[in-house]
């Protein structure tokens, strides 16, 4: 895709910081469609479109070049072929891209080619600041504070507009990370100290010591600016439902019959805590990186300053970045941590299926209501009014199994590597903001879904009155405790196949000879009250849940 960019700002800013306000296929989010000549032009299908965001004082419009296509290819279109087809949220061709963008924009200026370019200038630059670090390196000298200030001022500037000239240079290079060298080489031209080291921006680096980096703060950047946040409030409104309903008494089902009584809350704490305890796992895991040059041995940078000590070097510049170093590398990171890290969120996503399935079969109970949220004139089912359709958890389930499916992939895939590296991992790589985002958008529908949940108690208590049966357990235990022969025989013969109602319960238990303070404890027992320590439980549940802060800058460790 060819583009060309206006840029306007009022202030600088940080490029990674909400350049894709809107979505960046059309400003209108509409699709554009031709009035004129009925025909589709003779050499191609799509026509300009003018992109525009706007955020925190900068705007930004872009423009999409033509795409050519045949006219075979056009009058193949189904539908009205009279129109121009134009990329836009309509016709991108993945959903998160189109109808769900408002929901994943937050992780495209990380995720999407424009982070990744960002990324890349940033550890070149910094890379560049290292070198007039080290005294040996007497051709990089310590730059001035005006130097510093350009270059870290390409960083904090950098715009939609850069990214372009980046792609502009790539269609000549056929290389994306010696454009952005190229692109560095330009910019800098014009300064008096840092256009005599121009050729040490890329010095003694292989590609991947860059894209590793900026792999890794894209990952440090998502998680930690988008991901953590909506994970913790999701598990902050778990719970909240576990403590505004730690006393709500519950029919449990196992097997999907009727067991042992609950407490609504108690069962939601369960969730809160199993995606709270995943959740530290995910910021446990180290985001590493690697610059050992091209495979591994820092053998171009001992050859031109032996005297060095390159892996302390290496990893003093990993760490400053906020990442951890890993030391024993090939001419890739082993993105061994990316598949600790994809395993681990494919966990916690499988622990959110469980909880979407749960409120949907309770919502198909009763147990639950749903609020209608609904704007006027929005419909439910198609065919029959009246239906509420518990929508925001299947969507969230559908997504959770679409994220996983690729991170899935992305965990099985990326620690495998022939010999010091194949091209592979390149690609793949490039997918990491599909499964983060059917992740972020499956968060946040399961949010929407609970936001509209209503307790109905009635429901519940319904299904607890025609469940005396359940206190065949209780009974038979205490049985146990006195010595009552064959209590378990006892209780099957009264409740297995059989109506059991409160009446033939209390007659059971009045014939049974055991002290009269533990009959009167059976006699008091009800479905509603026999729900253990279940109410205590779902009450501390802030004792068992500690949200992340995210993931946390490496300790310095290396040593000259």
């Amino acid at each position: 895709m060819d583009c060309a960019a206006s840029f306007a700002s009022s202030s600088s800013s940080s490029a990674a910081a909400g350049v894709f306000g809107i979505n960046p296929y059309s400003a209108t989010g509409a699709p554009r469609w031709s009035s004129g000549n009925p025909l589709f032009p003779s050499n191609r299908l799509f026509h300009s479109p003018t992109t525009s965001f706007s955020t925190k004082g900068l705007t930004f419009k872009a423009t999409l070049k033509d795409r050519s296509f045949s006219v075979d290819k056009a009058r193949d279109m189904p539908g009205d072929n009279s129109g121009v087809f134009e990329l836009s949220s309509l016709t991108a061709l993945s959903p998160l891209d189109g109808r769900y963008w408002g929901k994943v924009k937050d992780l495209a200026p990380y995720m999407s080619e424009y982070g990744l370019i960002y990324f890349r200038v940033l550890v070149e630059i910094k890379w560049l600041l290292k070198l007039s670090e080290i005294p040996e390196v007497t051709e990089v000298p310590t730059f001035s504070e005006k130097a510093k200030s350009f270059l870290q001022g390409l960083i904090d500037g950098f715009s939609l507009d850069d990214a372009l000239e980046v792609k502009k240079i790539e269609k000549v290079t056929n290389h994306d990370v010696k454009a952005v060298e190229y692109f560095l080489k330009q910019k800098c031209q014009s300064h008096p100290e840092i256009v005599l080291v121009l050729e040490f921006f890329h010095f003694a680096c292989t590609s991947e010591d860059i894209n590793n980096l900026a792999h890794g703060l894209i990952l440090k950047e998502s998680m930690n600016k988008v991901m953590f946040p909506v994970m913790d409030k999701l598990i902050r409104a778990i719970c909240t439902m576990a403590k505004d309903n730690a006393h709500v008494p519950m029919l449990s089902r196992t097997h999907g019959q009727p067991a042992s009584p609950t407490t609504l809350g108690k069962e939601m704490a369960v969730f809160a805590v199993r995606l709270n305890r995943e959740a530290q796992e995910i910021s446990h895991v180290k985001i590493m990186g690697k610059f050992a040059g091209a495979v591994g041995n820092y053998n171009a940078h001992l050859s031109a300053y032996p005297e060095i000590n390159w892996p302390c070097v290496a990893e003093e510049f990993v760490q400053s970045l906020g990442l951890s170093f890993n030391p024993y590398v090939t001419q890739i990171e082993t993105h061994d941590y990316m598949a600790k890290l994809f395993h681990s969120l494919v966990q916690f996503n499988n622990i959110l299926i469980d909880f979407d399935r749960d409120i949907w079969g309770y919502i198909s109970l009763g147990y639950f209501k749903q609020v209608i949220l609904q704007r006027a004139g929005e419909i439910g089912s198609s065919t029959m009014p009246h239906k509420v359709n518990p929508i925001d958890f299947e969507n969230s389930e559908g997504n959770l199994g679409k994220a996983n499916g690729g991170l899935s992939h992305l965990s099985n895939k990326l620690p495998i590597s022939r010999w010091q590296r194949d091209l592979t991992d390149s690609t793949v790589l490039r997918n990491m903001g599909e499964g983060l985002g059917h992740s972020l958008l499956a968060y946040k529908s399961a949010l929407q879904g609970i936001a509209k949940l209503q307790i109905n108690e009635a429901r519940l208590m319904e299904d607890l009155n025609t469940s005396w049966e359940v206190l065949a357990e209780p009974i038979q235990t205490v049985m146990r405790r006195y010595g009552v022969p064959e209590p378990y025989e006892k209780l099957k013969e009264l409740t297995r196949g059989r109506a059991v109602s409160q009446e033939s319960i209390r007659k059971f238990i009045e014939g049974l000879e055991i002290p009269a303070n533990a009959k009167a404890n059976l006699l008091r027992l009800t479905p509603h009250s026999y729900i253990g320590a279940a109410a205590d439980l779902a009450r501390n549940v802030d004792k068992a849940v500690n949200l992340v802060n995210g993931f946390e800058a490496p300790n310095k460790q290396c040593r000259s």
